[in-house]
């Protein structure tokens, strides 16, 4: 399978809307996390990234803007003893609940479906790491049939020095926007925590990127490393 360089990937989309990044660090030592977040609209783009308990949150920049905070305030990242969820909507909620019950991903995930926004029908992206492994998911419709949800699940074990996949909501921009088809992108990960989130940053369409995640867990030690960037200041 052949591995892919990171910012030719995400220089290639003017719009792969949100995306996670899981994987383990160049060095082998670390188990690294990425979300990023894009927009279009007046309403997606008023966001920012704010750290909370282990995690973080969406805040709306400028509260008087905001308009329908259903499907943009969330949390997308929760941490569960060693494990930590990653997603795109409140579903994060969902698996943090039912891992808490002794319960898996994939039973949370198959209570929920893609986002309710016609004609998009936006998918609806997770992740988990638990040390090295890592799980992601997307729930999505059947070719924008709405009575019809697919849902897909992906399992990685000991994973290479350097490794990584990235997942992302859409194929490409458009009107009604095209989902995400196949497997999670098999990606090179690269250099620190820094470097790692300045490959993302950097490469993200200027106009539609909103925030960026990073995160950065020494399995070893546990120690966490973290890095937040809001285009909006």
């Amino acid at each position: 399978m052949k591995y892919v360089n990171l910012a030719e990937e995400l220089r290639g989309n003017t719009y792969p809307g949100r995306g996670i990044v899981l994987g383990r660090s160049e060095d082998g030592k670390k188990a690294v996390i990425a979300y990023f977040i894009m927009g279009r609209s007046e309403n997606s783009r008023n966001r920012v990234f704010v750290e909370q308990e282990g995690g973080i949150r969406t805040e709306a920049f400028d509260p008087a803007k905001l308009e329908d905070p259903s499907l943009i305030i969330y949390a997308p990242v929760r941490v569960l003893g060693k494990q930590t969820v990653v997603t795109n909507g409140d579903q994060t909620d969902t698996i943090y609940d039912f891992l808490k019950e002794g319960k898996s991903f994939e039973e949370a995930l198959r209570t929920r479906t893609f986002e309710p926004d016609a004609p998009n029908f936006t998918p609806r992206i997770s992740g988990l790491v638990e040390g090295f492994d890592y799980k992601l998911s997307i729930l999505k419709s059947n070719n924008n049939d709405s009575s019809s949800t697919r849902r897909y699940f992906f399992e990685y074990t000991d994973p290479k020095a350097g490794e990584g996949h990235f997942i992302h909501t859409y194929k490409c921009d458009g009107s009604p926007i095209p989902s995400y088809e196949g497997e999670p992108t098999p990606v090179v990960i690269s250099g620190d925590i820094d470097a790692f989130t300045n490959e993302i940053w950097e490469n993200l369409n200027a106009d539609n990127k909103v925030s960026l995640f990073t995160r950065f867990i020494d399995v070893e030690s546990g120690e966490i490393e973290t890095r937040i960037i809001n285009k909006n200041k």
